[in-house]
């Protein structure tokens, strides 16, 4: 799933590509993907882009008084195209969800693997009417997420921590990626009790989060929107790494599965040398 490091970079490449631009036609090719349905798509031909912004995991284009707004969710992607072909594309054929064509004749398609239809667009004149902006906590590289605000916000959580930093609504735009590096930078078990958390943690914690994240954004600043993906999987330490060496110790990175994903982490780094037991065993291994 694209998280806040992508999404910012794909929100850079658009402001490059889009904004000033007339949008001459926006096509939505999967039933699924349109979420809101006044005002139409249509009001956005003729429309300038006027600015590029990002909320959490969610990029919005602002186009005059309206915002179309995109969550990319597990599967989705953007792919930029500097011509389509003359032919329009069938509905509902392929991965192809919603295409945005520019009066120069480029523009971006926004796509979904799988089957499984969760990506989702909004054309809302304030972003605040999509629910899932509307539900989002402060962003973690924004001037106000200090050391301060973060132990603020963990204060009164009685969670694990993997889960409190995946949480939309208590921070933006981290995800089961992301929380792995934070986690394995900061030295702590993906288990650990927010409640349990001392004073030196949460500075741990707070640095690790903004130093992992301000670290890929500058990795992924200036890469094509095509190549982001392989860029994001070549510098992780943990995540998507179970069997191979951990980077700062040489221990085997392991791995902990749920119904629908799985987490990685180094027992060295993060366990005291414990492995943890896979979720469906529900118990340490001894």
């Amino acid at each position: 799933m694209p998280e806040l490091p992508e999404v910012e970079a794909l929100r850079l490449f658009l402001d490059d590509h889009l904004v000033g631009k007339e949008i001459d036609r926006v096509l939505p090719l999967a039933i699924s993907v349109l979420k809101t349905y006044d005002p139409p798509l249509t009001a956005l031909h003729g429309g300038t882009v006027t600015d590029v912004r990002r909320h959490g995991k969610f990029l919005d284009i602002g186009v005059g008084p309206l915002h179309l707004v995109t969550h990319l969710a597990r599967a989705g992607w953007l792919r930029w195209n500097d011509a389509f072909p003359a032919a329009p594309p069938r509905p509902g054929k392929g991965p192809l969800a919603l295409r945005t064509v520019l009066t120069g004749g480029d523009g971006f398609d926004l796509t979904e693997a799988g089957t499984t239809k969760r990506l989702a667009v909004h054309l809302v004149h304030d972003p605040a009417e999509v629910p899932g902006i509307a539900r989002l906590g402060p962003d973690p590289l924004g001037p106000e997420f200090d050391r301060d605000a973060f132990a603020s916000l963990l204060d009164g959580e009685r969670r694990q921590i993997k889960g409190a930093l995946r949480d939309q609504s208590l921070i933006a735009g981290i995800g089961n990626a992301y929380s792995d590096e934070i986690l394995h930078v900061a030295r702590m078990s993906p288990f650990k009790l927010t409640a349990n958390l001392t004073d030196d943690e949460i500075t741990r914690l707070h640095d690790a989060t903004r130093s992992t994240l301000e670290e890929a954004v500058a990795r992924s600043g200036g890469v094509e929107a095509g190549r982001l993906k392989a860029e994001k999987k070549s510098a992780m330490r943990v995540h998507g790494r179970t069997g191979l060496p951990c980077p700062v110790c040489g221990d085997t990175i392991r791995e902990v599965s749920f119904s629908d994903s799985s987490l990685q982490y180094c027992p060295t780094c993060q366990t005291g040398g414990k492995p943890l037991a896979d979720r469906r065993l529900s118990r340490l291994l001894k």
